[in-house]
């Protein structure tokens, strides 16, 4: 039986670290002419049942497809980027990003860290790294409601007053005179 991950967060706490691990998968089609390694998250699994190490492992290999584990990981969760998050548990599939070290067509891949913000992933591939999406497994996103429950204040929306533009404008006060 697997231990649940503690889920009471204070309000004070400004970050969390959830430990996780991450399986990248590389295909190369050999029967095409230029050979382009494609990487995709495999998996991302989370608990106290996981490999630790912060090492790559090859967990499975045939001729199109490698598999490796990275162990040694953590998802962080901040109190400032939970707007993020929490537009991420708003959508119909919710997803977690792996920020890699490495380009698109890379034959190596990294994970670097992991993030459930959607605005933090998108700069990143902005900046022409790679970013690999998976949807969010439920343990995880049991995580990230909570965090976002107890942090995110949604900012109340306050209607602007309307300036009465002839009254503020030069050229309607030189037409007076």
């Amino acid at each position: 039986m697997t231990k649940k991950p503690d889920l009471k967060f204070t309000e004070s706490e400004r970050e969390v670290a959830v430990p996780v691990a991450v399986v990248l998968e590389r295909t190369i089609d050999k029967s095409k002419t230029w050979v382009i390694p494609q990487w995709k998250c495999f998996a991302i699994v989370t608990g106290e049942h996981i490999l630790q190490e912060d090492n790559r492992k090859l967990i499975h290999e045939d001729e199109t497809k490698s598999r490796y584990f990275w162990g040694g990981m953590e998802l962080r969760l901040y109190k400032d980027g939970s707007e993020g998050y929490w537009y991420n548990l708003l959508s119909e599939t919710p997803f977690l990003f792996v920020i890699c070290d490495g380009e698109e067509g890379a034959s190596e891949a990294e994970p670097g860290m992991i993030t459930a913000n959607q605005d933090e992933a998108t700069g990143y591939m902005e900046s022409d790294r790679m970013v690999l999406s998976i949807p969010m497994p439920a343990e995880i996103r049991d995580i990230v409601e909570k965090y976002v429950v107890t942090h995110y204040r949604p900012e109340q929306k306050k209607k602007r007053k309307r300036l009465d533009w002839a009254e503020n404008s030069a050229y309607a006060k030189r037409q007076e005179h």
